[in-house]
Order: structure tokens, then sequence, then C-alpha cells
């Protein structure tokens, strides 16, 4: 058996975690390791659980949040999904020298499709 996904979920609120990790409870190939509900304790359990992938809450569709570009700068092989429940916007981010982004489509498939790498995301 292949290695788990290993997901950090850093949203606010509270209901956007429990509702994202709830879908993700149902996939064999993915594992919650931690939930933040602030940017201080998701870099802290960044350094600490090593995820493969960051989900954070975006407060505003088309603007990426710090949190993802001091998690990028300082883990660059970690990806990030971004997720507002505004406008059904839903944004995957990678870095190489660059922060990418790339949208997804807002749905329960099209953010699994994002946390398993399956889409081609050249930008």
């Amino acid at each position: 058996m292949e290695k788990a996904i290993r997901i950090l979920l850093a949203n606010r609120p509270r209901l956007m975690r429990e509702l994202i990790r709830a879908t993700f409870a149902e996939q064999s190939d993915l594992e919650i390791v931690g939930e933040a509900g602030n940017d201080e304790d998701a870099l802290k359990f960044v350094d600490e659980t090593f995820p493969d992938v960051v989900v954070v809450a975006l407060e505003e569709p088309g603007r990426r949040p710090k949190l993802c570009d001091e998690v990028l700068h300082d883990h660059p092989n970690i990806r990030v999904i971004g997720i507002t429940e505004r406008q059904n916007y839903s944004v995957f981010y990678w870095a190489t020298f660059e922060i990418h982004e790339a949208r997804i489509d807002a749905s329960e498939e099209g953010i699994l499709e994002a946390v398993r790498g399956q889409r081609d995301f050249k930008g």
C-alpha cells in the first residue's frame, strides 16, 4: 500500500475544518495529521508534522493568504490548497522558484484531485 497523503487543516472557522475533515476521512489514501485554528499554530504544526498538503482558508477569492507564502517559503515541497465559501472558489498553490496558483473546481472532486496531484498544474 502506498504512503498516505498527509494533510494539515489550517482553516478558520472551525466549521469549515470540520466539513473538510469529514470529506477527507472517507478517503483511505489521506491522513489528517493536524488542525490549526490560526496561522501561528499552523506554522508550528507544519514544522512538527511535515504534511504533504496544507488546506488554508482564503480571506478573499483571488488573494493569496500570507500563511501560504510562509509555508511555501520554508517548505517548497508542500502543496497548499486555499478554500473560501465565498463565490464557490478554491485554488491550489505550489512552489518551484516562484509560488504558482491554478483555479480548481470548488467541489469535493476538484479538491481531492488537487490533494492527490492528479491534475497537471502548469499554471
